[in-house]
This record gives structure tokens, sequence and C-alpha cells, in this order.
């Protein structure tokens, strides 16, 4: 199910109705303060809207500007916002403490595509049954998915027991980084 997004609404030329408001050019500027008749002719005189983006101000912040343009801004700046937070992202893969090695590499391979997007790491090792009394070989084969990725990745904390799951985050190696232990 998709979250709805919660549409911003931005009184326009009529739907305005405090006086005086201080008027800002598309630029930014600041016009002045004016009454609002005195704001709507001047609108009306450049052939732009007023768009109100400080309601709570005193006095309120008016824009004018060409509001068709104004909503295209405005939207391209929530998707520019939105593209940067999904850099946060967790990716997770989930292992067996009694892993094949073929199925091993194939997870590395994966893991070292995720750091090239930039992606935060979740390796979980569950135990299933009795497998749980062998926690030695997680922690060794964390060691080991750690070593296989030290150019791609670095662990942030110690692994945790959790429950049946042994849980290890890492980090994107900074490219910086990288280079500087190529010259070392």
């Amino acid at each position: 199910m998709r979250k709805k997004q919660a549409k911003i609404f931005y009184r326009t030329n009529w739907q305005i109705r405090v006086s005086p408001i201080r008027i800002i050019d598309s630029q930014g500027k600041q016009v002045g303060i004016l009454t609002l008749s005195e704001a709507r002719q001047l609108a009306g005189q450049k052939g732009l809207d007023l768009v109100e983006i400080a309601p709570r101000a005193q006095p309120p912040v008016v824009k004018l500007t060409d509001y068709a343009k104004f909503k295209y801004q405005e939207q391209k700046r929530r998707r520019e916002e939105k593209r940067k937070q999904k850099g946060g992202q967790v990716k997770e893969l989930r292992f067996s403490p009694f892993i094949g090695e073929a199925d091993l590499k194939g997870r590395l391979e994966r893991a070292k595509k995720f750091s090239q997007q930039g992606e935060r790491l979740k390796v979980t090792i569950r135990f299933r049954g009795r497998q749980i009394t062998k926690q030695s070989f997680g922690y060794e084969l964390i060691e080991k998915i750690s070593q296989n990725l030290v150019d791609y990745y670095q662990m942030e904390e110690k692994a945790k027991i959790i429950g049946k799951r042994l849980i290890a985050f890492f980090k994107p190696v900074n490219k910086n980084e990288k280079e500087n232990k190529a010259e070392n």
C-alpha cells in the first residue's frame, strides 16, 4: 500500500485575505510591505501571481511569481530532497552459519554492488534449531565477510546476538578513504 503524501496548499491571488503583506519578487528580493489591493495591482501589471509562502509570519510573506513555475520548482525541490534521503537506506543480506562457499561468494558480490550505490549493509546470520549452540561459527563468518569486503565496507560496531540472529552493520568506505589506504 502506498503512503499518501500530504499536499501543500498555497493561497494564491484572490484567496489571500490578510492585509498588509510582505512582497518578495521571483528572485527572492524584498519588494516591500504593501496593502493587498496594491499587491494585486502590482501582480496584474507584471502579469504574475501572488503566492502566499509564509502565512504565519507577521506580516504574511507573499511571492510575486508565475504560479505554475512556482509549483514545478517546489515539486522539483521535494523530489531532490527525497532522492537525497534514499542514500541512507539499509540493504540486508541473510546468511546461515554453515553457508556454502559458492553461496557466500554470490552474496558478497551483491554486497559489492550495494556499496557502489552507497547503501549501508545489514548482515544477518540466522541460527536454526541447535545451531545457536555454535555461535562461534557465526562470529567467524562475520569476520570472513568483513575481510572480503574490506575495500567496500567497514563494520560500524561489533556484531550482536539478538534472539537467534547475529546482526552486524556495515557502512560503505568513502572513496577518499580507499585512496588513502592504497597510498599507504
